[in-house]
């Protein structure tokens, strides 16, 4: 009797073993229309040209080194047009990615992170699984960010504390004593504390992201979340005079 034959598989994000045809169960038509979506962006025509493999945004990519992820993989595959493994990319792999940007290095002005972002706002826009499992950790940024304005502070843009966000961050590091004479006192030594953030402004930004229908992306990935934000926001709108 002869052997059977061996099963390839891959890693995803979060370690699990799967096969190539984990998502056999997903219509092909399906994955075409979120292709479609992805190729309507305005942005794609301006973050694809081509790729010739000589591999330097994976040598730039800071989350390469760490999982088994390739922005090159990515390019291949959208300019291949290859709609099965295009899905399983983005229910797997652009959740590695660090969105440095490293990659814009490309010699064919490609930009694998840009392609990513239609991804990944492709997968949320859609409510895919994935993204909901990927954006449960943001839930305590997204809270801060909204009952604070912000989420970090100064003493904490450092290289050695943020090496995937990518060469911009030296460059704040470098000239932090410059940044921090634009920055209220009470920041200047501390990462415990953020910065003083005007209730005008975070009434703006409540303002935006409910007209904007941020809020109901939020209820789609943690229905908590959700609800204690509008409580907050429904507070300080209040006290603004607004009502929504």
């Amino acid at each position: 009797m002869a052997a059977a034959a061996p099963v390839t598989t891959f890693a995803t994000a979060g370690g699990a073993t799967l096969s190539p045809d984990h998502y056999v169960d997903v219509a092909y038509e399906e994955k075409l229309r979120l292709w479609d979506e992805v190729k309507a962006d305005p942005r794609f025509p301006d973050y694809l040209y081509g790729c010739y493999e000589c591999g330097i945004c994976v040598a730039a990519c800071p989350s390469a080194k760490f999982y088994n992820f390739s922005p090159r993989k990515i390019a291949q595959a959208a300019a291949r047009e290859d709609v099965e493994l295009i899905f399983e990319q983005m229910n797997d792999d652009v959740w590695n990615c660090s969105q440095c940007f490293s990659c814009n290095r490309c010699p064919r002005q490609n930009s694998p992170g840009g392609l990513i972002t239609i991804l990944r706002e492709v997968a949320v826009n859609n409510g895919l699984a994935s993204s909901k499992a990927a954006l449960e950790g943001y839930t305590r940024i997204v809270y801060k960010i909204m009952t604070t304005g912000t989420q970090v502070s100064p003493d904490m843009l450092q290289a050695d504390a943020f090496p995937d966000w990518g060469p911009g961050v030296m460059e704040v590091s470098d000239n932090l004593e410059l940044w921090r004479k634009a920055l209220p006192p009470e920041t200047l030594h501390t990462t415990s504390m953020s910065w003083q953030v005007d209730d005008k402004t975070l009434t703006e930004l409540y303002l935006i992201w409910h007209y904007t229908g941020v809020m109901d992306l939020i209820a789609e990935v943690d229905e908590g979340l959700h609800m204690i934000i509008l409580d907050v926001m429904e507070e300080t709108l209040e006290e603004a005079g607004f009502e929504i």
